[in-house]
C-alpha cells in the first residue's frame, strides 16, 4: 500500500525524440484530420517549423518514459490488475515540434485515500524540457488503485 512517505520520490526519468511517424500515427488514431499535424506543408504553412504536437500526445511519448510499470507497482505495493487512470492535465510553456528531443522526471506529488481507503490515489507530476534546456511543458496524472 502506498503512502505520503512516497511523495516526492522519482518514478522515472529519460529522453525521447518526438517522430514524425508517431505524430501523423497518434493524429491518424485519435481522428484528428487537421493536416496541421500529419503535413509537414501545412505545418510551415501555419508557421511552424515541424509537425506540432497534438494536446495530449505527450501521455503516450511519456509512456515510452514510464515503461517500468512493474516495478512502479512494487514501489507502491499495488496490483497492476487493480489500477485505474483518475486524470491527466497538461500545462504547455512553450510548442513541441517533431524532430525535438525531450527529457522528462517523473515524481509522486501526492497519495491520498477516499472512501474510507477502499481507493488509494497517487499522483504524479512531470516536468518536460526540451533538447535546448527549456522548459516545455508539465504533466500531472493520477492513478487510483481498487483495494
Amino acid at each position: 500500500m502506498a503512502d505520503k512517505s512516497l511523495i516526492g520520490r522519482q518514478t522515472a526519468q529519460g529522453s525521447v525524440e518526438v517522430e514524425k511517424g508517431k505524430l501523423r500515427f497518434f493524429a491518424k488514431a485519435i481522428g484528428e484530420t487537421n493536416p496541421l499535424y500529419s503535413e509537414l506543408g501545412a505545418a510551415k504553412d501555419e508557421g511552424h517549423p515541424s509537425l506540432p504536437i497534438p494536446p495530449t500526445f505527450l501521455m503516450p511519448l511519456l509512456s515510452e518514459l514510464r515503461g517500468d510499470i512493474q516495478g512502479l507497482m512494487k514501489m507502491l505495493n499495488w496490483d497492476l490488475g487493480r489500477i485505474l487512470h483518475a486524470e491527466q492535465s497538461f500545462v504547455y510553456h512553450q510548442m513541441v515540434y517533431a524532430g525535438d528531443v525531450l527529457s522528462a522526471e517523473t515524481r509522486i506529488v501526492d497519495v491520498y485515500e477516499k472512501k474510507g481507503g477502499a481507493l488509494q490515489f497517487v499522483v504524479q507530476e512531470t516536468k518536460v524540457t526540451n533538447q535546448h534546456g527549456a522548459h516545455v511543458a508539465d504533466v500531472r496524472n493520477s492513478l487510483v488503485h481498487r483495494n
